[in-house]
């Protein structure tokens, strides 16, 4: 019953081809080339190595040696699990692949349900409880590379008067820490909400709101962000789910690839969560104060209006934004309340960045060459 195997000396890594054959109350193992004893292994001395159950080909080896004999050939393991009781385990039915694959794939999944439940709930939970000092020097720090040279307006009243409100509606939402406004010259024709209470509004915005409680609306929407702790709820969502494919990929395979995308979407998610919550904050905010509400659908509108083309509609899932449309109908209030500026703390943040640069008149044409004068007599 000779068959070809490979032996390890346990010395080198060199396999060495040999056929084994039992002998009595041993094992021999033979040199393919000239049948040469290669080792004589005693039956009461051989074990089998590895994980029977699911190794194509568990080892053999002696009891207390380096030595190594692998038998690719199942039946030969077959036969000599027969032949010799020590090799019973070279015999046993593997386990069907199917099950323990199922198995694997429930498992992990109930891992992967259960970390994202606990990244999902635990950041809504710790979000504000982590130090406030913490959230402000990263609000500062991500305020500063985004602000970068662009100007900040210094308009003393102008700032006064932003500032004064958000502290007034941040106070109304519950928010135990002051807020800061800074306003930057030129675009885009957004705002920001950092963490700590740290927002960037761009002077266009301000530029484009027909009127103060537009602006107010928008003030309000952020205030809703600071309230409900989003900036710093998104940091830890997207450090976890990183943290959770760094574990199960080690950053180098094709699914941590896929998982990036698939964190993505669950960012871009939670971002038209947000943006939603932030939509309701705003109107009961402003309402609370007595203020007017309708300048929040009032600028979603002028936004339609600007671009009727909504990108986030358009785009779908891809946006982190809810359809624009959408957002008009959700905040839509009658003009009732009292105006959120004053006519003068208006004119003040209408010119918070200083006079506003004249218009660069048009451009002159070209005048036409004139025909040439006559030549002038000389003395």
């Amino acid at each position: 019953m000779a068959a070809p195997a490979r032996y390890y000396d346990g010395k080198v890594a060199l396999a060495r081809e040999v056929a084994v054959r039992p002998a009595g109350h041993e094992l021999l193992i033979l040199d393919a080339a000239d049948s040469s004893v290669v080792a004589r292994w005693p039956a009461s001395e051989l074990v089998v190595l590895g994980d029977t159950g699911h190794e194509k080909a568990p080892p053999i080896a002696r009891r207390g040696e380096e030595a190594r004999l692998v038998v690719e050939d199942a039946e030969l393991r077959r036969q000599l699990a027969q032949v010799l009781p020590p090799l019973a385990a070279l015999a046993l039915p593997r386990p069907a692949a199917l099950p323990r694959i199922a198995l694997f794939g429930a498992t992990l999944a109930a891992a992967l349900g259960l970390f994202w439940l606990a990244v999902d709930l635990g950041s809504d939970y710790a979000a504000p409880y982590v130090p406030y000092d913490l959230q402000r020097h990263l609000g500062e720090s991500v305020a500063e590379g985004l602000v970068g040279e662009q100007t900040l307006c210094k308009g003393r009243a102008g700032l006064a008067a932003i500032n004064g409100l958000a502290q007034r509606l941040a106070k109304a939402a519950g928010y135990p820490h002051p807020v800061t406004v800074r306003i930057v010259k030129g675009g885009p024709l957004n705002a920001f909400t950092l963490p700590g209470g740290v927002l960037v509004f761009y002077s266009d915005l301000i530029d484009f709101a027909r009127d103060g409680d537009e602006l107010a609306g928008v003030l309000a929407h952020e205030i809703g962000h600071v309230a409900h702790y989003h900036a710093i709820k998104g940091l830890a969502r997207q450090f976890g789910v990183e943290q959770l494919l760094k574990s199960m990929t080690g950053g180098f395979s094709d699914l941590g690839t896929v998982g990036a995308g698939g964190s993505l979407l669950l960012a871009l998610q939670n971002g038209r969560a947000y943006e939603r919550d932030a939509d309701a904050t705003a109107v009961a905010l402003l309402e609370k104060l007595g203020l007017r509400a309708d300048g929040v659908s009032r600028f979603f509108e002028r936004l339609l209006e600007k671009q009727p083309m909504d990108a986030a509609a358009a785009i779908g899932i891809w946006s982190s934004h809810p359809p624009t449309a959408d957002r008009i109908a959700a905040t839509r209030r009658p003009p009732t309340g009292a105006p959120a500026f004053s006519e003068a703390e208006w004119a003040a943040l209408r010119s918070v960045c200083g006079p506003k640069d004249p218009p660069r008149p048009p451009a002159r044409p070209a005048p036409k060459p004139s025909a040439p004068l006559p030549p002038t007599n000389r003395l």
